[in-house]
């Protein structure tokens, strides 16, 4: 065991030192970063296995002595994290997670303080519903490491099983305001680093990096990262990272681990994901959406009459508020409060997947919600909210691209 995960240490860093471009200085930090991450999950296993064996001696002396059922040996589970593809490599599944908790009402519990809100215009938006289980990503940019679409619970996630690393190319460079959103799982104790600016040593420039004990913002003259209350590592979890100018706002689940004012993130036409893994401990990336804008909903209500946001999540299929619209519905509702003779109709929006009555009832149930919850939860006078839904009838953009159908899925608030 031990040989075994020399080699992923001498792996790791032939990746950093032979496929990065000239090292520096905080590229120094990166390799001996994911070097020190290495040796802890050398010991890790090295207990691991220490374990197992107490466990399966065990196991046998029970089973000799009449004391435990001896099952066959082909029932034993498989080992944890993704399983590898099917025999053909056609199909490509991760095992299922034990059921997670119920997730609180938006403003409530932990995400009482909860301030991310996205972009409010899709710029690259994928959810890999497109491309075959065991390929590689069409719209993505392989660079090193071994990939591949798995399908877990009926959603399409990039697996890693190696060390390596991958583009998502953008239409244009980013702009100054901007929010990158992704579901993230991996071993703890592995790193997913993302650059927004070229590959790992191209400049002094901060990186983000998340686990699932702990993230935030590293690299560069400014650094903050913090841990989360408990390992996400069972399931994929939520990475949100807000952007507007030099000020820097990363959030793991429900927990925001790096606020940072005066980070240097630099600007560039794709950003980079710098993947820790192996096949025995897979990381897991899906539903990317990088969003431009952010203009505050006010402004934007006053010069047109009305304003759609993205910040306000549901539940797939459902009118369920998901707790990550706590930072929209917040400052829905302080609006509303800082002027008192604003009314709002609250309508409802859906893309064109799935039938037209179904889409109609979905809109308009989530409609409702949004109002129900700003009269519960936030105090507002529901005598200035009215609720409507329109399904897919009034698109804004063409439904044929993820980044459309992104656009037309939305709630928008009207000025009565």
């Amino acid at each position: 065991m031990r040989c075994k995960f020399a080699g992923i240490a001498a792996l790791a860093l032939a990746f950093l030192v032979v496929g990065a471009p000239p090292a520096h200085a905080q590229f120094g930090k990166l390799k001996s970063k994911i070097k020190q991450k290495v040796e802890q999950k050398v010991d890790q296993h090295t207990d691991e296995a220490a374990q197992a064996a107490v466990d399966q001696a065990d196991a046998s002396a029970q089973c000799a002595a009449g004391v435990a059922d001896c099952g066959s040996a082909d029932a034993a589970p498989a080992a944890d994290g993704a399983s590898s593809s099917a025999g053909s490599g056609s199909r490509a599944e991760v095992a299922s997670p034990a059921a997670s908790a119920e997730p609180p009402d938006p403003g409530k519990g932990a995400y009482v303080n909860y301030d991310f809100k996205p972009g409010d215009t899709p710029i690259f938006v994928d959810d890999f519903s497109h491309d075959e289980v065991g390929n590689f990503p069409r719209r993505l940019e392989l660079v090193r490491g071994n990939f591949e679409v798995a399908e877990w619970q009926g959603n399409r996630y990039l697996r890693g099983t190696s060390f390596g690393g991958f583009y998502v190319p953008l239409p244009d460079t980013l702009p100054e305001q901007f929010t990158l959103e992704f579901d993230f799982t991996g071993a703890s104790g592995w790193n997913t680093d993302v650059y927004f600016n070229g590959l790992p040593g191209e400049g002094p420039v901060n990186f983000v990096e998340v686990s699932p004990t702990d993230g935030g913002v590293s690299g560069g003259k400014v650094q903050s990262t913090s841990n989360v209350s408990h390992d996400l590592g069972k399931q994929p979890f939520p990475v949100r990272i807000m952007v507007d100018g030099h000020y820097v706002k990363v959030y793991l689940d429900d927990k925001r681990v790096a606020n940072i004012p005066n980070a240097n993130l630099g600007r560039g036409n794709r950003i980079y994901f710098a993947v820790s893994a192996s096949e025995r401990e897979p990381a897991l990336i899906g539903n990317i959406r990088v969003m431009a804008g952010g203009k505050k909903l006010y402004d934007a209500l006053a010069s047109t009459g009305r304003v759609a946001t993205q910040g306000i999540y549901f539940d797939t299929g459902s009118d369920r508020l998901r707790p990550e619209s706590s930072g929209t519905l917040r400052e829905i509702a302080e609006m509303l409060k800082a002027h008192p003779d604003l009314k709002l109709t609250i309508e409802g929006h859906t893309d064109n997947v799935g039938s037209a009555a179904s889409n109609q009832m979905l809109s308009e149930q989530r409609a409702a919600s949004v109002r129900a919850a700003l009269v519960s939860t936030y105090g507002v006078d529901g005598g200035r909210l009215i609720a409507k839904g329109y399904g897919a009838s009034k698109p804004v953009a063409s439904n044929d691209t993820p980044e459309g159908r992104q656009q037309n899925r939305r709630v928008e608030l009207v000025r009565m």
